[in-house]
């Protein structure tokens, strides 16, 4: 039914109700239709303009979150790819690092095992020296004592002082012998054993000492083989300088190969751990990127399960908010129909018969006092209602007029009831408003604090990364500039060496030239000078014809080649001593420029330090940073959630906050109204509730 139908019946009805004041019920009962029907477009209205906007809304959100879904399963794919790369490269760092390892431990043994070995040697020939020397020290004071024995005026004059020493130096020699009997095994024959081993045994035997004193010292010297032990002691003193020479060579030449040992390990020890500290750092840097990603991957996955439920459950209150509605909409449409049908038949021409009919018997009953009653309570009723305009007590007199007073009374009950609970409910919602109200300000006040104090930090790391940012850039560039200045020093000295060569090749050619030409011309004219003196010699006497008649050679004078040679040597010199310059100035040289590598390399080495370092700590504020910036985007949207809480908690409460003191007043005015008419239905006097209103 359209409101231009509605309209027409409103009026219809106005109508009726001025040409009939017996039909005034019936005519309010029309008019509440209407206001039922009016009510009804209302609230059409409002739920259509509420489903075009929760159907706006759950499209966006639909599109952002399955745009967001979708985002996050492919950055899922992307970390989890990234994770498996860094996991795998990762594992094999720690295989090379563990074999790089290895590498170093073995060669850290091997090099203590030959370090023993070479100790054990060094050891074993500190003591086969010091006994050879000993053996060699009593075997020359063996010789010295025996030549001393061997001299006759030395045998005439002998103390027993000097015998004692003799025997003393005799002694020491067995003691050696003893020491060394398998060298000498090897270095001495049998024979020359026996001598030995005989001497040392009886040394009297081979001097003219004791039971030998008696007899001449020519016979003595003689008979005694003082001179054979005399050189079998020379021979075994030799032996054993010799032996001692081949271990004293052969130990330097252990000590050296030993050296050449150690050098080569130190030095494979030396790249494997440079390799281990490089590979850690790599192991390192890929450690924290897949931590990262790990990180990462469970934020993503959090929050792609946040979005998924956030999702599922939006679809589902769409759906569920799109089914309620098209159930409203019909049913509203439904009760429009009813309600048009009951006007539609309230204005009919058989409504108003029956409704005259109806009133008519009414009117003949009306003169009892419940009747009178009644009629007064409608009347009051209807004055409250329009005072009010409360639908509810509009109904209630309609009732009071078509029921009995029992029915009226509850229903008078029921409301006041009801307006006392909504009476109580209402303070209650105020009471809630305020501390709700109250408490998201304070909250909203606290996050905005926190907000200020992460957006300060923020903005401390961002000017601390802009500062290692710069400082890197400024050490990439001195060590680019010192590779640059090493690179073009490195091409100076290989010029300036190649010229040195070149020089050096000059000046050795022009040497060799100059002193091949110096030769010829000293062979020329020494030979020359020796014809030019024959030739005056042998004045008188012509060695051959003369020349033919006419020709003349003049006179040369040999004086002028001694000036041409002494210019070659001259030069010669000149080219040796420059020769010997640019040998020393290539020597300082390239002691200059590898002076100048070494510290070159030495401050690259210092500025790639500094560089990693600030790399380091620039990566660690960008962490750090991030990590600040999602805090401090969670709290904004703690904020965004606090200020939209905040304006729902106004859109529901603003009303009744502005209006309670008023609706409270209002609502206890009605009370006291129904409590009236329940009063004069319980047989109260009238006249006190007209006083009242």
């Amino acid at each position: 039914m359209t409101p231009v139908i509605f309209v027409l019946l409103a009026l219809q009805s106005a109508a009726f109700v001025q040409d009939d004041s017996k039909n005034r019920p019936v005519s309010k009962v029309i008019t509440l239709l209407n206001d039922m029907v009016a009510q009804l477009e209302k609230e059409a209205k409002e739920d259509s303009d509420v489903n075009d906007e929760m159907t706006c809304w759950c499209e966006t959100n639909d599109k952002a979150k399955t745009t967001a879904i979708a985002d996050g399963e492919s950055t899922i794919a992307e970390l989890t790819a990234a994770i498996q790369s860094y996991t795998a490269q990762s594992a094999k760092l720690n295989t090379e690092i563990e074999n790089l390892e290895s590498e170093v431990a073995a060669n850290s043994d091997a090099l203590s095992k030959a370090t023993a070995v070479r100790e054990k040697e060094l050891a074993g020939f500190n003591a086969e020296e010091k006994s050879s020397l000993s053996t060699i020290a009593s075997l020359k004071g063996a010789v010295g004592a025996l030549a001393k024995h061997h001299d006759a005026a030395f045998l005439q004059s002998e103390s027993a002082q000097e015998t004692m020493d003799y025997i003393t130096v005799v002694s020491n020699l067995k003691h050696a012998l003893h020491k060394e009997s398998n060298v000498i095994a090897r270095m001495l024959t049998k024979k020359e054993r026996q001598t030995v081993y005989a001497f040392v045994q009886s040394p009297d035997d081979f001097l003219d000492t004791g039971l030998n004193a008696q007899k001449p010292k020519s016979a003595l010297l003689q008979a005694a083989p003082s001179a054979e032990i005399f050189g079998v002691l020379k021979q075994m003193k030799e032996g054993f300088e010799t032996n001692l020479a081949a271990s004293q060579s052969e130990e330097m030449n252990a000590q050296a190969e030993y050296e050449g040992v150690k050098a080569g390990k130190e030095k494979e020890m030396a790249a494997g751990q440079a390799q281990i500290d490089t590979k850690t750092g790599v192991l390192a840097d890929t450690d924290m990127k897949n931590a990262e990603s790990k990180k990462m991957l469970a934020e993503t996955r959090a929050t792609l399960a946040a979005d998924t439920s956030y999702l599922a459950n939006l679809k589902e209150q769409c759906a569920i908010f799109a089914k309620e509605y098209a159930e409203r909409t019909a049913t509203r449409q439904l009760e429009t129909t009813a309600v048009s049908k009951a006007l539609a038949f309230l204005s009919s021409d058989e409504a108003q018969d029956l409704v005259s009919r109806t009133f008519s018997f009414i009117q003949q009953r009306s003169e009892s006092k419940s009747a009178h009653r009644r009629n007064k309570v409608v009347d009051a009723l209807s004055r409250v209602a329009l005072q009010f305009k409360d639908p509810r007590i509009s109904t209630l007199a309609i009732q009071a007029r078509l029921d009995a007073f029992t029915k009226v009374k509850a229903s008078i009950d029921d409301m006041i009831s009801t307006l006392a609970k909504e009476q109580e409910e209402e303070v209650q919602f105020k009471d809630f408003c305020v501390d709700e109200i109250t408490k998201n300000e304070k909250e909203t006040q606290v996050k905005e604090q926190k907000k200020g104090a992460l957006e300060e930090k923020i903005g401390d790391l961002t000017e601390y990364i802009d500062k290692m940012d710069k400082l890197i850039k400024e050490l990439q560039a001195k060590i680019a500039d010192l590779q640059i200045q090493l690179k073009r020093a490195g091409e100076d000295r290989e010029m300036a060496n190649s010229l040195f060569q070149t020089t050096v090749a000059d000046q050795r050619a022009t040497q060799k030239l100059l002193e091949g030409a110096l030769n010829i011309l000293k062979g020329f004219y020494e030979k020359a000078s020796l014809v030019q003196t024959h030739k005056k010699a042998s004045k008188q006497e012509p060695a051959g014809p003369p020349p033919p008649p006419g020709l003349h050679v003049p006179h040369r004078d040999n004086s002028v080649s001694g000036g041409v040679m002494g210019m070659i040597q001259l030069i010669i010199d000149d080219a040796k001593a420059m020769e010997g310059d640019a040998v020393k100035a290539e020597e300082s040289a390239q002691i200059a420029y590898e002076s100048f590598v070494t510290e070159t390399n030495a401050a690259i080495d210092t500025a790639t330090k500094e560089s990693i370092t600030a790399a380091e700590n620039k990566a660690k504020a960008e962490g750090e940073k991030s990590e600040t910036e999602q805090a401090r985007d969670g709290v904004v949207s703690e904020i965004m959630a606090l200020i939209g809480e905040n304006g729902d908690l106004h859109k529901s409460c603003d009303y009744t906050l502005k209006n309670f003191d008023l609706r409270q007043a209002g609502r206890q005015s009605e009370m006291e109204a129904l409590k009236q008419a329940l009063s004069i239905l319980s047989g109260a006097s009238f006249s006190a509730f007209l006083q009242h209103h």
